[in-house]
């Protein structure tokens, strides 16, 4: 008896504007690349489509291009039936695995009628509450877009230049009962660590994400802990996170750099192990990208979701937010 053959998989390159500019230390962009992969299994009127998205990240030398064509290259294994579980040896992390992983979870629970979560076994998602961005700029401009932004109950304060100290404060006078979470983008250095990290603390801010640069960040185990510290480039997968112990408090988990919701359940379960706690982060994407991680979400300390918020549109049957406030996604976007 010959075996069915596995799905098809097509992949596809988007772009999608960004509502303004998007400014992290790094640089400024003004559009959102991502790629799409999307398996399908059976014939009309019986086809099931499954389908993932992922962000291709220059800081770990990713591009579309690069990342379309390494799935375009699994496409005839896909076919001969590489499975999902299979899929996690036969790709390195990083987001061209996270694209195909999420597809086989979306498809395995269309062909069951089950959704992901009970496909692996967690409890039903709920509504969570996610970080908005405020893009690095002057102080001035920050405090502005903060104050415009009151209304939501956590910010995300992107850092990581000369100055930090005067956005901080600006930002905290601008809003000044408002949680507030610094991500410095590996842009602070061991000279200015502690001022950074003081003006931080008198802001009350709740934590910071990645202030040194990944593999340049011991001395954070020497410090007076004054805010706690999430790592974010210093963790790549659940290999990574024994080193992290006694630097960092928190480690930021997305499937971009995870390769996907599989290898993000199992980072986040050796997290808790640790005692380090959870941030689900994203990049700037569509609701794709955000429906799987809503999954690992919902056991995390601050959640960092707003990727479709920074759009100027989004893709049709995108999560709900509510202000803040994020529902799970229907089956019509994923899972």
């Amino acid at each position: 008896m010959v075996n069915p053959p596995g799905p098809k998989l097509s992949v596809g390159i988007e772009t999608w504007p960004i509502a303004g500019q998007f400014t992290i230390s790094r640089g400024a962009k003004t559009e959102a690349k991502v790629v799409v992969a999307e398996l399908s299994h059976g014939g009309f009127p019986n086809r099931v489509l499954g389908r993932g998205e992922c962000v291709p990240y220059a800081r770990y030398g990713e591009s579309a291009e690069a990342v379309a064509a390494l799935l375009e290259g699994l496409a005839g294994q896909v076919a001969q039936g590489l499975t999902r579980v299979l899929l996690q040896s036969a790709m390195p992390a990083g987001a061209a695995r996270n694209a195909l992983d999420c597809a086989f979870w979306d498809l395995e629970a269309k062909q069951a009628g089950k959704p992901v979560h009970q496909l692996a076994g967690l409890p039903s998602p709920h509504v969570l509450t996610t970080a908005y961005t405020i893009s690095l700029s002057t102080p001035d401009v920050m405090a502005d877009a903060a104050r415009k932004a009151a209304s939501r109950p956590l910010l995300k304060i992107k850092l990581g230049s000369d100055g930090d100290p005067e956005r901080v404060a600006a930002i905290r006078a601008a809003v000044p009962n408002t949680q507030l979470i610094v991500d410095a983008n590996e842009g602070w250095n061991a000279n200015n660590l502690a001022t950074n990290l003081e003006a931080c603390a008198r802001a009350g801010v709740a934590v910071v994400e990645q202030p040194l640069p990944a593999g340049a960040d011991d001395m954070l185990a020497k410090i007076e802990r004054t805010v706690p510290i999430c790592a974010d480039e210093s963790a790549q997968d659940a290999l990574s996170l024994p080193l992290l112990v006694g630097k960092y408090d928190a480690v930021n988990i997305k499937l971009d750099k995870t390769g996907g919701l599989t290898q993000a359940l199992v980072m986040a379960k050796e997290a808790e192990r640790l005692g380090l706690s959870i941030m689900a982060g994203c990049m700037v994407a569509t609701s794709l990208s955000m429906a799987p991680a809503m999954l690992v979400a919902q056991r995390a300390r601050f959640v960092d979701l707003d990727g479709p918020l920074l759009l100027a549109r989004d893709r049709p049957h995108g999560l709900t937010y509510d202000g803040s406030q994020i529902h799970p996604a229907e089956p019509a976007l994923w899972g």
